[in-house]
């Protein structure tokens, strides 16, 4: 079954729900949108929310299971935690692709903006969240850099209101986490607790993943100030395998097991605390200020390079976000705020054994150190918006400006050489090193959205907004070959976006039709060298859709139709791309979710997720075929404090790739996808 663009559906827990015995719906609010808690339904743009209960019911053991519910998303699993993402996108690769999309946990950015990493969202507490919230499109009038096609933000619990869960999953090949959350209230104050550990050998030889997630929540209320603090911890020791290669190779099941690549692995570290004050001030006013400290390390095993070197990388920083919300009449709100932050990163990367291969690899790819680098960055942004309600319209507009500033200093030799000074032969050394010094960037932001009241359950929006995202430290100073400098401006993308949002009777809704134009693209072109002139298309449309066919039986269904497009000119293999499709980018992706009610205490829910084909190089010469994975679920509800889940996933057995490439050194790699799994849950409460 392929979803050539039948009606795309979603669970939307986001949308106006409607009682089937009346015509009031159950409003929900989103905390991702303005920053602060309003009501999602007026507002002209699209956030998707996955709630509690949902995350509850699908147990997810990766982000990617949970995002997977979320139409225009598309999270592509590597090896244990890791990922690469999409997000009314291709997916996004390269050392700095992650600034394509913003990462937040509880609001706060989970890296530094110039700092981000590819996989950082296996920093957040996704598997025990309260929920997780998805803004579709740019966010930088609100945000700042990095938030270009979106923003993903996980809201942990707020366990200082009492009650606790304990609860243990167990599965196959090996798979084990147990849960705990807890929490004391006090009246007007309280303080919880919320942890998971992961324990999991793999499918895969040699792979395996040990994890460690807690958040430490407290909260003070006195008169009118609301004083909120919260911990996150995470550890991370992953056994990592890579790519298998070969056309179609993940359909052999001996090469899918195997992992060739058995050194290979991650270990990250991290840590974020924050405290937000919230005053209610007169006549219905509002600031809130939130600072925040991090503190994160990584060593990784760059496996899929020639020579596998190992990179360390550590940031540290703090920084402050603030907001005032001003009621200038009854139906006008004006919101000012000032972020600023400062970081300290450094990155090593070495290689502890001579470079194996071709003799040009074997020359040009130097046993020793290839990086060695400190930056320290500077952010401030001011930001405004006003909300103005006029009768059965809602117009929105905000402006952000915002400036970096990153301070580098190089501890090695400048150039290409090796790091005792000597040179390479073939013509010089792979990595190149620029030599000390500044850069800055600024940028302003706009957005303007309006929407109009259809009636009592329909809302008809527009909006406009605009995208950015500074060049990231890696791409300024992780050089290759005869490239000294990196003269990078910011990239650029411009969206605008019609929708329509509400319920009748039994069936809510979301149809959204987005296109967006993105330009000064950084890249790395075929003589190696970080530019600037990429340019690409979107254009999509999503309909989500939450339709209750009898007091027993619900369909949700989520999906997009996209088409992803180059139209720079650039040579590749001696072909021009402008005009194809974007690599890693599928044209339809849909997820059914068929959820029955059987008994009182027993719930059956079907699922059906559908990846369609899609080129895997920008020549669009090569590409995989798409899949199609069935799962079930099944949750009994064996007393009110005791709860167990069974799932099996990919209950036919599929052999698929969870992602697919092709390189001109490798030709066709996957990581492929699990065989049919299940796993057990027990989850007790009070």
């Amino acid at each position: 079954m392929k979803p050539y663009f039948l009606p795309l559906l979603l669970p939307l827990s986001h949308v106006a729900i409607a009682d089937n015995q009346n015509d009031d719906a159950i409003e929900t609010l989103t905390t991702t949108a303005s920053r602060t808690e309003a009501l999602a339904t007026p507002l002209p743009l699209t956030i998707s929310t996955l709630s509690e209960a949902q995350l509850n019911s699908i147990a997810p053991t990766h982000v990617e299971e949970s995002l997977q519910r979320i139409a225009g998303a598309n999270v592509q699993r590597g090896n244990g935690q890791e990922y690469l993402p999409a997000l009314r996108s291709p997916v996004l690769s390269g050392a700095a692709a992650c600034g394509g999309i913003l990462t937040l946990e509880d609001g706060i950015p989970l890296r530094a903006a110039g700092f981000c990493n590819i996989n950082e969202l296996f920093e957040a507490h996704s598997e025990m969240a309260k929920r997780i919230e998805v803004l579709k499109g740019p966010g930088s009038a609100l945000y700042g850099s990095n938030a270009v096609h979106g923003v993903i933000n996980v809201i942990t619990p707020d366990t200082t209101q009492g009650g606790g869960l304990l609860g243990l999953d167990y599965g196959s090949y090996g798979y084990a986490r147990y849960k705990l959350r807890a929490g004391k209230d006090y009246g007007n104050s309280g303080i919880g607790i919320n942890a998971s550990v992961t324990d999991d050998t793999g499918y895969r030889d040699d792979e395996s993943v040990k994890q460690q997630k807690v958040n430490i929540r407290h909260r003070f209320e006195r008169s009118n100030l609301l004083l909120t603090s919260g911990l996150t911890y995470t550890d991370l020791d992953q056994q990592t395998a890579g790519f298998i290669t070969g056309f179609e190779s993940y359909k052999n099941e001996d090469i899918a097991q195997q992992n060739f690549d058995p050194d290979a692995f991650r270990k990250a570290r991290s840590f974020r605390a924050w405290s937000n004050a919230q005053w209610q001030l007169k006549n219905g006013n509002v600031f809130s200020i939130t600072p925040y400290v991090r503190d994160q390390s990584m060593d990784f095993f760059k496996h899929f390079l020639p020579g596998t070197p190992l990179e360390t990388n550590s940031q540290t920083g703090f920084g402050v976000q603030s907001l005032y919300q001003h009621n200038l009449q009854s139906n006008i709100k004006v919101n000012l705020g000032l972020d600023g932050e400062y970081t300290r990163s450094d990155f090593t990367q070495s290689q502890n054994e001579p470079t194996q291969g071709s003799a040009f690899l074997v020359a040009t790819v130097p046993q020793g150190k290839h990086y060695d680098y400190d930056v320290n960055a500077t952010l401030y942004a001011p930001f405004a918006s006003i909300d103005w309600q006029l009768n059965k319209w809602f117009i929105s507009a905000g402006l952000r400006y915002e400036h970096m500033q990153y301070d580098y200093t190089n501890n090695m030799l400048t150039g290409r050489t090796k790091d005792d000074g000597s040179e390479c032969s073939f013509g010089g050394c792979r990595y190149s090193r620029p030599a000390s010094g500044k850069n800055s960037f600024s940028n302003t932001s706009p957005k303007l959205g309006v929407s109009y009241k259809v009636n009592n359950n329909n809302t008809v929006y527009a909006n406009f907004s605009r995208g950015y995202r500074a060049p990231q430290a890696a791409e300024l100073y992780q050089l290759q070959r005869d490239q000294t400098t990196a003269n990078l401006n910011p990239e650029i993308a411009n969206n605008a976006e019609l929708g329509l949002k509400g319920y009748y009777s039994d069936v809510s809704y979301a149809l959204a039709v987005y296109a967006m134009s993105k330009h000064n693209t950084i890249y790395r072109d075929s003589d190696f060298f970080n530019v600037n002139n990429g340019s690409s298309r979107h254009r999509g449309i999503e309909l989500e859709v939450d339709y209750a066919l009898s007091k027993t039986l619900n369909l949700q269904f989520a999906g997009t139709h996209a088409k992803h497009t180059y139209t720079n000119n650039q040579l590749v293999s001696g072909l021009n791309i402008n005009g194809n499709e974007v690599d890693t980018a599928p044209r339809n992706i849909a997820n059914l979710d068929l959820n029955w009610q059987a008994f009182n205490n027993l719930a059956l829910a079907l699922q059906w997720h559908s990846v369609s084909s899609y080129y895997t190089d920008p020549e669009n010469l090569h590409s995989y075929e798409g899949h199609d994975i069935l799962s079930l679920r099944a949750k009994w509800q064996v007393t009110n404090k005791l709860e167990v889940l069974a799932r099996v996933i990919n209950l036919t057995d599929e052999a698929y790739a969870e992602r697919a490439d092709f390189t001109s050194f490798t030709g066709d790699r996957y990581f492929p996808g699990k065989p049919r799994n299940a796993m057990l849950s027990a989850t007790y409460t009070w």
